[in-house]
């Protein structure tokens, strides 16, 4: 039983790295697509103040 356990709690390890790995790319595909209008929105906010 102890086999299983330990299973169990690799597959938890597993299932948490794969969700933090998604996690990260949807962040760095949303900075990728938003950061150039962001930029752009800031260096057009910026003068005018």
């Amino acid at each position: 039983m102890h086999n299983m356990e330990s299973f169990q709690k690799g597959q938890g390890l597993v299932e948490y790295a794969l969700i933090m790995l998604f996690v990260a790319i949807m962040i760095i595909v949303v900075l990728a697509v938003l950061g150039p209008a962001v930029g752009n929105m800031y260096s057009q906010v910026v003068p005018n103040i």
